[in-house]
């Protein structure tokens, strides 16, 4: 187990890196997981990002799935391709939002939509 070096606490990350812990996600840790996935060197993560985490999370909240890439930018009221142009991976998004490690399912999924 690994974890993210933040001066109020260890976060507890499996070995490849996601939240062992849902709740344990704030902005802050998305930004410290950013710069580990080598998506954002500076923080905050602006806004269009971050609502696009934020949505993840809440659908995932929701239904315990990963949300359909292109219901994703329409939720959050940005352009079409938003989520390609801010993630160009769609699993690195779900890591920096705090979720599980997804299924097997999932990653054949996500690797044929993306």
């Amino acid at each position: 187990m690994t974890s993210v070096n933040r001066e109020e606490q260890g976060l507890a990350l499996d070995p490849e890196g996601y939240l062992i812990d849902f709740n344990d996600w704030t902005e802050q840790v998305a930004c410290d997981m950013a710069d580990r996935e080598g998506v954002s060197r500076e923080c905050p993560l602006d806004k269009e990002r971050m609502d696009i985490l934020k949505f993840m999370r809440e659908y995932y909240t929701k239904f315990e799935a990963f949300p359909i890439l292109r219901a994703i930018c329409k939720n959050v009221g940005q352009e079409r391709t938003c989520n390609y142009h801010q993630f160009p991976d769609p699993i690195v998004a779900w890591k920096i939002a705090g979720l599980p490690k997804p299924t097997p399912e999932v990653f054949a999924k996500i690797k044929t939509v993306a």
